[in-house]
């Protein structure tokens, strides 16, 4: 019983995720006030996983045993100038390291298009921003803290056998309790927003700015917006750029949304932590009422696997709020869907009816099959087991570390245990 006067800490855990289409089935709610607590939390459970941003669209982190958030943790932003590095609380918002880090004068090299989400919930799942020669946001992880099935804490980094496997965890291996990042001095950038891009072109504008993002609807012959993030001291793109327009006001990506939510645009320079995301800290991002599914393909697969969507678009576009092309960088870690090869990603913003949506995204992977799409793992998608495991050079080794580091499932789920069966 909670004591007269006092609130129940339980009660600031998440019962459902961002989009509500998974409502949490956990058979208790937990939210430590300090690392210790956590260790004895997870020592004396059978089955715990642990909540971030809740920015998820399946039920990856979804339990029948106990749910806990890592929020009440003291919400650490440690530099170190010598390393080039900051430590911090797994359970902050990106959007809340990169305020501080910005005041002391360093910047993260890219975030995501919206600084809403958690640092450890993100690096989980490879969750990215865009760029060609940017990794997903998991590549700049020098170093984590976490506790493990059986209540121990353990500090791994780069210099571990297992940290490429560990890094993008799915949240499976232990409670991520501290992220060590690299840091970059900090930058500014200017966003500009082009509108109608010939497809031919779309090659050439993906590699143009720091970072790049391409917005469709899947109706119209030409690409509807760019969104183009480039170092404030380089020139404005030319009046004809590409055969695009220059957009005479603020947008934002989904249609009949505001674009007060969104960063700054028009070419107007700001810090780093303010153009990279697509949304402001503040407001709320997308459109709030969605799903999503995401897939990376080879980048050099881009124009091929667009056309291969082509012969669906109609049944894409009714259940679609809008959809954003990106690129992301090659990296090493074994369940980064960049495993090895720089990547085309083609998101969707789907309609908040998931009846009407799971068999658009079947359609979809169907189309993309012939170039081993790997899914987001935050994100729907119906990708047999089977299927996924050979897209994935590492696949049985991450299965071996899940094993070894939790032989009982503690930090399993339904999904997961679908996926890594043990």
């Amino acid at each position: 019983m909670i004591p007269q006067g006092q609130s129940d800490p339980a009660a600031d855990v998440p019962r459902h995720n961002w989009a509500r289409n998974v409502r949490y089935a956990a058979r208790a709610f937990h939210r430590p006030n300090s690392v210790d607590e956590l260790r004895r939390l997870v020592g004396g459970s059978t089955r715990i996983r642990a909540v971030g941003s809740g920015h998820s669209f399946n039920r990856f982190g979804d339990t029948a045993g106990d749910l806990v958030t890592l929020a009440g943790l003291p919400p650490v932003v440690d530099v170190d100038p010598e390393r080039g590095q900051v430590t911090v609380a797994g359970a902050m918002r990106y959007g809340d390291v990169a305020q501080q880090l910005h005041t002391q004068g360093y910047a993260l090299a890219n975030l995501a298009s919206l600084p809403h989400i958690s640092v450890a919930g993100a690096v989980a799942t490879a969750t990215h921003g865009s760029g060609q020669t940017h990794g997903n946001l998991a590549t700049s992880v020098a170093a984590l803290e976490l506790v493990t099935a059986d209540g121990d804490l353990l500090h791994v980094d780069r210099d571990d056998d297992a940290f490429t496997g560990m890094v993008v965890g799915l949240g499976a291996l232990g409670l991520v309790t501290r992220v060590t990042l690299d840091v970059v001095p900090a930058f500014e950038l200017s966003q500009y927003v082009r509108l109608d891009l010939p497809h031919e072109a779309l090659d050439e504008a993906l590699g143009s700015a720091y970072s790049v993002s391409v917005f469709t609807d899947w109706r119209t012959p030409r690409l509807r917006e760019v969104w183009r993030k480039q170092v404030a001291d380089q020139p404005p793109p030319p009046a004809d750029w590409l055969g695009t327009t220059a957009a005479d006001e603020p947008r934002h990506p989904v249609l009949g949304m505001p674009a007060e939510n969104c960063t700054p645009q028009l070419g107007e320079p700001g810090p780093w932590h303010e153009r990279l995301p697509h949304f402001k800290l503040g407001f709320t991002p997308s459109s709030g009422d969605e799903l999503q599914s995401e897939y990376h393909v080879p980048r050099t697969a881009a124009a091929d696997a667009l056309a291969a969507l082509d012969d669906v678009a109609h049944l894409i576009a009714p259940v679609l709020q809008v959809s954003e092309l990106r690129t992301v960088a090659a990296d090493e870690l074994w369940l980064s869907p960049n495993h090895r090869r720089d990547s085309f990603v083609l998101h969707f913003t789907w309609t908040d009816d998931t009846a009407a949506v799971l068999p658009v995204v079947a359609a979809v992977e169907e189309r993309l099959a012939p170039f081993a799409p790997r899914p987001h793992w935050g994100k729907v998608f119906v990708t047999d087991p089977a299927e996924l495991a050979a897209r994935y050079p590492r696949y049985a080794d991450f299965a071996a570390l899940l094993t070894n580091l939790d032989p009982k499932g503690k930090f399993g789920t339904d999904l997961l245990d679908r996926y890594f069966p043990r």
